[in-house]
């Protein structure tokens, strides 16, 4: 039996599909727009078919939406920058705006926001440390941390709320403890962690976002206390590593700290959503569940299709630092670019059947989840590992599962992150 997920598209689905994708406006409430985000994937089709670089009505704002033209941004540094200069928000008439990041004071570029050399150094640092020294030692403390979550949702019953019993706390575990914090904080952690795309909603007014650098319990300031005590006795951890690189010199204090609040936010955000978006499109596809439940090691090429079709991150801001071309269409200085990954994974020009999940994919990692080049994620081997132990001990322990029929799933209301607030599941324990 071919699974339904392998299926190919019927000219009448696909003729259904190309309706939906152009009654989708491409008017700027669209960005904002909760029920595109729900369902992106009609908008970002008529984008790729006809705007492959859509200048937003009304702002300095352009979306990128095919994989040619992303991938070349991405390399293309001179032109596009990472640094984030704006970012979309919610103005007071209820219309898109966009927001000068300046507004909340002077502040750091880490990582994710950072060029060369800055970006350079910072990844240098955390690189050894995060992947090749520390990751695969965590897999049994990752093992029992997925334990401790599934014998509380098995304690909820037949009737089990995903989300926020095992996808979200699991990976606020791992990242705490890869950081250095202790374990009686995962809670807040958990919280901060997935707090920090709130702010690249799109949902926030600016009046929300300066209220955000008032707030008197921070991550960053949590951090910065934690900073200072791993100075006196800097341990086995990225805590330790950030410690004695501002001992050295080789790091800003506050370079350290923001670094460190990208990967509580990247790590927490990214992985909680992966793994509820995976387990979502195994519980809504009995025919793939089966597949993959007998023959688990399909499970790692299964990751990757669900990473590409429900790409935890829909996408990332560039700044465009002078007068350029893309694909044919000029880009002027000061443009804010935000460059869909999630379109990019659906792009029928570099995937065969790209709506589909193909286990036997011939290039199954040539997709942009995580980014690209220089900003490829540092943390994807670490997602990767915490859904494939997630995957094997859910399927370990239940017979089946499957979505509740009386109990929708929600998702974040987010023009940024692709993750599930809600996941209701009816499970089949062993």
């Amino acid at each position: 039996m071919t699974p339904r997920s392998q299926r190919r598209v019927e000219p009448s689905k696909a003729g259904h599909e190309a309706v939906a994708a152009a009654a989708v406006a491409l008017e700027a409430r669209t960005v904002i727009d909760p029920a595109v985000w729900a369902d992106p994937y009609p908008f970002y089709e008529r984008l790729r078919r006809e705007r492959p670089v859509w200048l937003v009505p009304g702002l300095d704002l352009a979306y990128i939406a095919t994989h040619d033209l992303i991938v070349d941004a991405v390399r293309r540094i001179d032109d596009f920058s990472s640094h984030l200069d704006m970012l979309v928000i919610t103005g007071d008439d209820g219309n898109p705006d966009l927001f000068h990041t300046e507004e909340f004071g002077e502040g750091t570029t880490t990582l994710a926001t950072a060029d060369p050399p800055e970006h350079t150094v910072h990844r240098s640092l955390v690189f050894p440390e995060l992947v090749a020294r520390r990751m695969e030692a965590m897999r049994p403390e990752i093992e029992v941390f997925i334990d401790e979550r599934l014998a509380v949702a098995r304690s909820q019953g037949t009737r089990v709320e995903w989300a926020n019993t095992v996808a979200h706390p699991v990976p606020a575990r791992v990242i705490g403890r890869l950081i250095g914090l202790p374990d009686e904080d995962w809670p807040q952690v958990m919280k901060w962690a997935l707090g920090g795309g709130r702010v690249l909603a799109g949902v926030l007014t600016r009046q929300d976002l300066i209220a955000l650098t008032k707030e008197p319990n921070t991550a960053n300031g949590f951090l910065y206390a934690k900073l200072s005590e791993a100075s006196s006795d800097p341990g086995d951890d990225l805590l330790g590593v950030c410690a004695q690189a501002v001992a050295s010199g080789d790091l800003d204090v506050r370079d350290a700290v923001g670094t460190l609040t990208v990967l509580l936010g990247a790590g927490g955000e990214s992985t909680a959503s992966l793994i509820g978006n995976a387990v979502r499109m195994l519980a809504d596809d009995p025919s793939l569940q089966e597949q993959v439940r007998a023959d688990h090691g399909l499970i790692e090429r299964f990751i990757e299709e669900a990473v590409r079709l429900e790409s935890p991150f829909r996408g990332h801001y560039r700044q465009v630092k002078r007068d350029c071309e893309l694909g044919g269409f000029t880009l002027t200085a000061g443009t804010t670019a935000f460059l869909l990954w999630s379109s990019a994974n659906r792009d029928p020009a570099e995937f065969d059947r790209p709506d589909e999940v193909v286990l036997d994919r011939r290039l199954p990692r040539s997709h942009l989840a995580f980014g690209r080049g220089i900003h490829h994620c540092v943390g994807a081997p670490l997602a990767r590992l915490e859904t494939l132990c997630s995957l094997e001990r859910l399927l370990r322990d239940t017979s089946w599962f499957s979505l509740a029929d009386d109990d929708q799933p929600r998702w974040e209301k987010s023009m940024f992150v692709r993750r599930h607030e809600h996941l209701p599941l009816d499970v089949t324990w062993n």
